[in-house]
């Protein structure tokens, strides 16, 4: 009877233990296999114990300042090494007035690391110049700052009431000019307004080319419209839609009338359906002593 129940219980007999698990033990197994407990043992608890040590360490401001220094020292030797030097600044591009004017505007002591160069805003400030049209800013082997600069070409003359100014083909302001003298191949404009129409102006002077040699300026009338001035205080009244065919029409007539050639004070194109000529003072009063004579004469 005792070797049957030894037989059907095993521990009973003092045998070797059951490897099975416990209960607690196997939920406690399952519990520790799930995604979110494993990641936390890795990593979580780790985290939490670093955070903790780096708080109590950083709490200290003794430990905190020595920290600080010795990244600013880490930083520093690294960004004042010779190969990240900028000794010298080189402008390409400029004149000589416009290469002054960046050396103001961006005021650098060197030697400095191209670390503390803000390239961007450099480039935004000589940008912003008024004769600079584009500017390129970059750092050259060798420690050098290059930069390439594209000068706005001056296109007009524009005379104002705050002087003479030189334009470029869009109507953006290059620089002052002193005299007129100093740029006598560009073509004038006057008038209020006149900046904002540049490009319309320059069409108007490409059609003016058969009588350019007789041709003073544009004057801006209203800030609407343009009026054409000549030698001999002519003038072409311009409409201020469409000048451009108006003009054509009047250098047409020229061309095979000899119209400007003529004793004309002004052409007045103002309503393209009615164009109207005026004399000059002499030229009517020849008229009227020759209207006299012809009726003294029947």
């Amino acid at each position: 009877m005792r070797a049957l129940i030894e037989r059907l219980n095993p521990r009973s007999a003092g045998s070797r233990p059951d490897p099975a698990p416990s209960r607690l033990r196997y939920r406690v197994q399952r519990w520790m296999l799930t995604p979110g407990i494993r990641f936390g043992v890795r990593f979580g608890i780790p985290f939490c114990l670093v955070f903790v040590a780096g708080a109590v360490f950083m709490a200290d401001d003794g430990r905190r300042d020595q920290l600080e220094t010795m990244v600013r020292d880490i930083r520093a030797a690294i960004e004042e090494r010779p190969e990240f030097m900028v000794n010298l600044m080189a402008i390409d591009g400029a004149g000589s007035s416009v290469s002054e004017d960046i050396r103001e505007v961006v005021p650098i002591d060197f030697p400095i690391s191209s670390f503390d160069l803000e390239l961007t805003q450099i480039r935004d400030e000589i940008t912003g110049l008024d004769p600079v049209e584009s500017a390129d800013v970059r750092i050259r082997p060798g420690g050098i700052l290059q930069i390439t600069v594209v000068e706005r070409t001056p296109a007009v003359v524009w005379r104002s009431r705050e002087g003479l100014a030189l334009l470029d083909d869009t109507g953006v302001y290059v620089a002052e000019l002193g005299a007129r003298n100093l740029h006598p191949d560009l073509p004038l404009v006057a008038g209020a307004g006149a900046d904002e129409a540049i490009e319309e102006a320059l069409q108007l002077f490409a059609v003016a080319g058969p009588i350019a040699s007789r041709v003073r300026g544009l004057v801006r009338v209203g800030e609407r419209r343009w009026d054409l001035i000549l030698d001999r205080d002519q003038r072409v009244m311009l409409p201020a839609d469409n000048p451009v065919p108006a003009l054509e029409r009047v250098i047409a007539v020229s061309e095979v009338r000899d119209l400007l050639e003529r004793d004309v004070a002004a052409v007045d194109m103002r309503l393209a359906t009615r164009p109207t000529v005026r004399m000059t003072e002499a030229a009517v009063q020849d008229w009227w002593r020759i209207r006299q004579l012809n009726a003294v004469g029947q």
